[in-house]
């Protein structure tokens, strides 16, 4: 299957000693691993770091197992995929690098600070899933768009030129916002390129085609059977990010990160859907705060 990869993403496939990965790095300067979140792929995960310096973060982009060009094989577990990504590291030559872990890469990000404390110097968990996790209930007319081929298409076309509907969709299903605060949201959004552009390009990766869709499930039962992700365990200075008003990964799963992980900080955005970091008002000031907090420039 084609992929139209963001500017500046150039994926390849690399064996390691877990097996093979699909990963792309860009930019130059402190390492940064970026675990999407389910479903996703390379693509979200492009998407998540656009706003990483490409003169300060060397990010590195992966397709967690099931995703995309990464086969699951036997990596289904959050454990297993950890390793992974500490394999990886092991073949670009990475000693320690920061992490930042969206909603469905919580697990795998919170397991490799427990499972190799001494390669994560930083973990930023947005919305991260890091209990027993139930998706929400999702209606008709959403699986329709995402789980078939001709909704996807249909989804698509609705990006180019009904841009508007698909930013209310997402919203609508990732918060609790409604009448005129999601109307005055979604508006600020489609009259910020960057916000717009990332929420069109974030629908684009949420489709569960066949190559996406062993990803989905495999997360799905793999979330569903977490007892402990041993938080306690985490030593890397850890930053809890999460909208108030998120839908998806509610935030008590934040609320449980924070009181479990020692010294944990934690910001919350108002009124903020499971896109806020992307897409709140102080979206800008919460993403500065979250570079100087990888990069340890927070004290």
């Amino acid at each position: 299957m084609q992929h139209s990869w963001p500017d500046g993403v150039s994926p390849e496939t690399v064996d390691t000693r877990l097996g093979p990965v699909q990963y792309a790095c860009i930019g130059s300067g402190a390492p940064v691993v970026v675990l999407h979140g389910s479903p996703g792929g390379i693509d979200a995960a492009a998407l998540m770091a656009d706003f990483l310096p490409r003169d300060g973060v060397r990010a590195i982009l992966l397709s967690r197992p099931g995703y995309l060009g990464t086969e699951l094989g036997g990596r289904q577990t959050p454990d297993q995929q950890a390793d992974l990504v500490a394999a990886l590291m092991d073949v670009l030559g990475i000693r320690s690098a920061g992490v930042l872990s969206w909603s469905g890469g919580g697990p795998c990000g919170f397991r490799l600070a427990v499972r190799h404390p001494d390669r994560v110097t930083a973990l930023v968990a947005f919305a991260a899933v890091s209990t027993a996790y139930q998706p929400p209930p999702v209606g008709l007319s959403d699986r329709l768009l995402l789980a078939t081929a001709p909704g996807r298409r249909l989804l698509r076309m609705l990006a180019r030129h009904r841009p508007a509907d698909v930013i209310t969709g997402t919203l609508r299903s990732e918060s609790s916002l409604t009448g005129a605060q999601l109307r005055d949201r979604v508006a600020a959004i489609v009259a910020d390129p960057v916000k717009r552009d990332f929420v069109l390009g974030l629908a684009g990766t949420a489709g569960l085609g066949p190559d996406r869709r062993v990803g989905y499930r495999n997360d799905l039962a793999q979330f569903a059977r977490i007892g402990s992700l041993e938080l306690e365990r985490i030593g890397a200075p850890t930053l809890v990010v999460h909208g108030t008003a998120d839908t998806d990964v509610s935030p008590e799963h934040s609320d449980h990160a924070v009181a479990t992980i020692p010294g944990a900080r934690r910001l919350d955005l108002d009124q903020g859907s499971h896109l806020a970091l992307y897409t709140h008002p102080d979206a800008a000031q919460a993403q500065r705060r979250v570079v100087d907090f990888l990069l340890r420039r927070e004290a």
